[in-house]
């Protein structure tokens, strides 16, 4: 075999991409680059290859695509879908040379055939790659399925309806993706699956945590394979999938119209506390990265603490960030910022004007307000309890009189909260719950209260009971 496949996987937005190469020719194919693509062409040095042609799956919701860079940066030809709606069509296709492709098109890397396969469901442009090593086989090896097809999961259809607010798509998305399931029925069991996206992704619902399987296997075990009716298909696949981040809109938009090259991007500056306060006074959106203990410990008044200590830290600040505002953001030392910069322009957040390190954090402080369950037990009465779970965790059990809104969806039901009394914000660990109860006091709520313990201990120590939707089910 000539060929080679590289993987390579981001913890934080859960994204796979892959590079193909051809050892007979050295000439190598990216698909579904991120947007920090020195690693791509490292690897691709390292094993002799060069990068000669980038392509990606689709118009991604969920980060930057590095399509465009990678290609800038080493004279790739890049390859994108020409599928779908005219909506939903890239724009800046043209003005970089990129070639339009559809259904049953082809071209070769090296000795290596890529056959494009339209597999509309999750988005309407949405595109698979066959590919064959015509060197060694005259079949095919495998198919990367971007979004469309997981282990143990299919992509969701609901994204262009519920972040980019293209209403009544989404069950014209869950038809699409029915017939692309059948589709795929009728495929070789042999064929390797190669996916875009593994576990803790919010483009699925049951993502698998392996990041290969074979389609044989997902034919047998896939629920997504297992139905014949249609309606019953389209019922199951729009049930119970994950709160769509609000910042998958501006993926949306960025992606489709190309996102800016990352060496036309301000370089953020090294702040003092007096210049980091003025900035906080004028109502500057500020996320402090450092670990929960040492916001809890000491933060400045009115900064929010998201910490970088969770993989998907960037999907948090996704929900909160305001996309036409500078950014800036507290962490423990210069040495920090490369890798938070990097996690920060996976999402599109590239005003970033300025950082503060904790080394300036001296002089008056705040501390963030805990309370645990023993006192909270005796104090039910007279808080109001704000579960900031997703919906699907909260119908499963929750603190009874718990009022469930989302973390991401606060800022849009800011009204639904009390001024009156104290507000104690919980969820299943203590991270989400201070996300959102830093954010809830930056907004001028002076009464939140985290309950920091985990789950283990609120569902036995405190009063619980199962969600509407899980009770009706038992019944």
């Amino acid at each position: 075999m000539t060929m080679l496949i590289k993987y390579f996987y981001d913890e934080r937005l859960a994204q796979a991409s892959y590079l193909v190469g051809c050892a007979a020719t050295g000439e190598a194919l990216v698909i579904d680059p991120e947007r920090d693509v020195e690693k791509y062409i490292t690897t691709a040095a390292a094993h002799g290859l060069r990068i000669t042609h980038v392509t990606e799956t689709h118009i991604h919701a969920d980060f930057v695509s590095g399509a465009r860079e990678l290609a800038a940066l080493t004279g790739a030809t890049l390859y994108l879908s020409d599928m779908g709606t005219p909506e939903w069509k890239y724009t800046y296709a043209d003005s970089v040379g990129a070639v339009l492709v559809r259904d049953g098109d082809w071209w070769m890397v090296g000795n290596v055939k890529v056959e494009v396969l339209h597999t509309p469901g999750h988005t309407p442009e949405h595109i698979s790659f066959m590919i064959t090593d015509t060197a060694v086989a005259d079949k095919p090896f495998g198919v990367f399925t971007g979004d469309f097809l997981f282990v143990g999961d299919v992509g969701r259809p609901d994204l262009l309806e519920e972040a980019a607010g293209m209403i009544g798509t989404k069950e014209i998305g869950a038809r699409q993706q029915f017939a692309t399931v059948q589709r795929f029925k009728q495929l070789p069991d042999y064929l390797q699956i190669f996916p875009g996206h593994g576990a803790g992704s919010a483009c699925g619902k049951a993502l698998g945590a392996v990041p290969t399987t074979t389609l044989g296997y997902e034919k047998l075990f896939n629920p997504a394979f297992q139905f014949e009716d249609e309606a019953a298909f389209v019922a199951w696949l729009l049930e119970g999938q994950p709160e769509a981040p609000r910042y998958f809109a501006q993926m949306k938009y960025v992606n489709k119209h190309g996102a800016a090259l990352r060496s036309e991007l301000p370089v953020p500056q090294r702040l003092s506390r007096a210049e980091l306060e003025a900035l906080l006074a004028d109502g500057a959106f500020v996320a402090d990265f450092r670990s929960e203990q040492a916001f809890r410990k000491a933060h400045l008044p009115k900064t929010v603490s998201i910490p970088a200590t969770s993989a998907s830290f960037s999907t948090y600040v996704g929900w909160f960030v305001d996309y036409n505002k500078p950014f800036y953001f507290v962490t423990e030392r210069d040495s920090d910022v490369p890798e938070l910069l990097n996690a920060l322009r996976a999402i599109g957040v590239d005003d970033v004007r300025g950082y503060l390190t904790a080394d300036a954090l001296q002089g008056q402080t705040e501390s963030l307000p805990l309370i645990d369950t023993s006192s909270l037990a005796e104090r039910l009465s007279q808080v109001f309890l704000l579960d900031v779970r997703g919906a699907t965790e909260y119908a499963e059990s929750h603190i009874v009189g718990a009022r469930n809104i989302p973390v991401g969806h606060l800022p849009r039901r800011l009204a639904e909260l009390p001024h009156d009394k104290p507000i104690v914000v919980y969820c299943a660990s203590g991270y989400r719950s201070q996300v959102a109860g830093s954010w809830l006091r930056a907004q001028g709520y002076t009464q939140v209260l985290n309950l920091a313990e985990s789950k283990a201990l609120w569902s036995v120590r405190l009063p619980t009971e199962r969600g509407a939707a899980q009770m009706e089910k038992a019944l």
